[in-house]
């Protein structure tokens, strides 16, 4: 009855605590599920091939990368097998390029989440807070086409898969809560300030570099890991190669100080959300 009055008089302060988050994402799953649908669905309305792209597109990337690295620059990842493979490098690439794309796909949509939806900040009865997690629904979905790619090409070249790839969500799941709460705050930061947009894609980018997607973390100089592990991508990228490539279990212990920091920050997120979402019909 309380969260029915919350959202029938936009006088009363939206809630914030991490109840009435999981209370308001079980509540209206359905919702989420069908918006996720068809910001999918959409994304491909009007193409002949429509939904099949989310295939050709990660098949395409890998393709390019195998030929580049493995045929042209000839590179290694600097394992200690001298029987390493070809194709080795553009693999691993695409891990680290898989993280960083799920990371990147939602933080850039982000800021734009509230300005492209003005008719939900009207209705005062919707929920708000649901379309970052509807962006990351969708980004999800395409991170999972690229990983049945990945998966597909490293059983190609090596004939078998490791098991250990069913950990693979759990080293993402960490990554996926610390994304929500950094798009509560730019979906909320992208309303009032609409640089943020083009800011954010800058940083996202410069994240892709500062992160060990296209080298080693053995290839920094010492002096200068520390700044590369500052970076929330490069645990996770370092983990989910650890269950994919290696055939290794993952750091539980580092990935569960991974983890509490993520809650905290989707808590604060949230929490920024909902203080200041009663500005944005002002605003907009």
């Amino acid at each position: 009855m309380t969260s029915a009055l919350q959202g029938m008089n936009p006088h009363i302060a939206p809630p914030t605590s991490p109840a009435s988050l999981a209370c308001s994402l079980w509540r209206n799953r359905n919702l989420i599920l069908q918006m996720t649908k068809r910001e999918v669905v959409g994304r491909y309305r009007g193409s002949v091939m429509g939904l099949a792209w989310s295939f050709f597109n990660p098949i395409f990337m890998l393709l390019v990368y195998t030929f580049v690295f493995a045929v042209v620059f000839k590179a290694r990842w600097g394992a200690s097998n001298i029987e390493e493979s070809r194709t080795l490098f553009a693999i691993v690439l695409f891990v680290g390029l898989i993280v960083h794309g799920l990371f990147a796909e939602v933080l850039n949509r982000a800021p734009g989440l509230i300005i492209s939806n003005v008719n939900y900040v009207k209705k005062v009865i919707f929920p708000l807070e649901v379309l970052p997690v509807v962006a990351m629904g969708a980004a999800l979905f395409h991170s999972t086409i690229s990983l049945i790619v990945l998966l597909a090409a490293f059983a190609l070249f090596n004939g078998y898969i490791h098991w250990t790839v069913i950990f693979f969500p759990l080293v993402l799941l960490p990554l996926i809560i610390i994304t929500l709460g950094l798009a509560w705050i730019l979906a909320s930061l992208g309303v009032f300030l609409r640089d943020v947009g083009q800011t954010i894609s800058i940083i996202t980018m410069v994240m892709l570099f500062m992160a060990p997607v296209f080298y080693p973390i053995t290839a920094v100089p010492r002096q200068l890991r520390s700044i590369i592990m500052a970076n929330p991508l490069t645990v996770i990228i370092e983990q989910a190669r650890e269950v994919l490539i290696w055939g290794r279990l993952p750091n539980w212990t580092l990935l569960s100080l991974y983890t509490v920091v993520a809650l905290a920050v989707a808590w604060v997120g949230y929490a920024w959300f909902q203080k200041t979402r009663k500005g944005f019909a002002d605003v907009i």
